[in-house]
């Protein structure tokens, strides 16, 4: 198996990215190959620096970047040499089994979905976050932010991928799912809510639809997948950043809330694209990235995406 790194993408590029798949390649061992895309003269710099033998990996060379200022939709063809741009060729062409990246987002959505395209009969792609839970496990929440605007049919689907995820990924046989609303009746929330609680109840065996779940109910365990649109879903996730930010600051040190550490999850997949392609945060430091090589390779792994394009088909 062969996973690309983006080693230009991020905040903390490229020092970041090749500690963390210094560290990756540790854990993995013989079990994956990790491919350094970015400039070549750069990369060998930085693996010299760590005292890493430049032979335990294979190097692509991408002399370009896009920043995080690039307009995301004009940036994949108006720099083709870019680590991203190199980086979908590469997996579009079955030369890498997943790309990970800490770079653009947009640009990394956009790659997906006109690079190795959309899975036939999926509406819309989507992405995840990790919810720890106070009685040990982890819920997903999707989307967190690239479908603001969603229709009733799209969050159905979302249901459906997040369940896929959390089946095959997370290892959950039959993974509740719940939809986030301002009440646990039925008859609550906005027309949008209303609709799609309509349809997850109507899905039969499809899913194990538990209902509406509120705020509170997030970091309960109540449901193994809760759904939502992408502009309340990045409102939970950067809510439940800042408040990990502002307990650091006031120095309070909590087992479960250490758990909130972006650090300790690297990384989440876009669901129902043709590959597997998976956004780290920008801020990711060495730690980060090594967990999303890691997180990667468990995608791949799973054969995700093929039972998606299954599921769909």
């Amino acid at each position: 198996m062969k996973i690309g790194i983006d080693v230009l993408g991020g905040d903390f590029a490229p020092e970041a990215n090749l500690e963390g798949a210094v560290l990756a390649k540790q854990e993995l061992g013989d079990r994956a190959t990790i491919v350094l895309i970015g400039d070549q003269d750069g990369i060998l710099d930085g693996l010299s620096a760590l005292n890493v033998n430049a032979s335990d990996f294979e190097i692509v060379h991408a002399p370009d970047v896009i920043t995080m200022h690039d307009h995301p939709t004009r940036a994949i063809p108006q720099k083709p040499n870019s680590s991203i741009s190199i980086g979908f060729d590469l997996l579009a062409k079955g030369e890498i089994n997943a790309f990970a990246s800490t770079g653009n987002t947009g640009a990394m959505l956009v790659g997906s979905m006109y690079k190795i395209n959309t899975i036939p009969g999926v509406i819309r792609p989507c992405i995840t976050s990790t919810l720890p839970c106070i009685n040990g496990s982890e819920a997903i929440l999707l989307d967190v932010g690239s479908n603001a605007d969603c229709k009733p049919d799209v969050l159905y689907q979302f249901a459906v991928l997040g369940s896929l995820y959390a089946k095959h990924v997370q290892g959950k046989p039959n993974p509740s799912v719940a939809l986030l609303s301002i009440g646990e009746e039925e008859s609550k929330g906005n027309l949008l809510t209303q609709s799609v609680h309509k349809l997850l109840s109507d899905s039969n065996d499809e899913l194990n639809f538990v209902g509406n779940v509120e705020g509170y109910d997030l970091f309960t365990g109540k449901a193994d997948v809760i759904v939502c649109d992408g502009f309340t879903g990045n409102i939970v996730i950067k809510e439940a950043e800042g408040m990990y930010s502002l307990m650091k600051k006031r120095g309070i040190k909590d087992e479960f809330f250490d758990r909130f550490n972006y650090e300790n999850y690297g990384g989440t997949p876009i669901l129902g694209v043709k590959g597997n392609v998976i956004i780290g945060h920008g801020i990711s430091n060495g730690i980060a990235v090594k967990n999303m090589i890691l997180h990667s390779f468990e995608v791949a792994s799973s054969g995700l995406t093929s039972k998606i394009n299954l599921a769909f088909n």
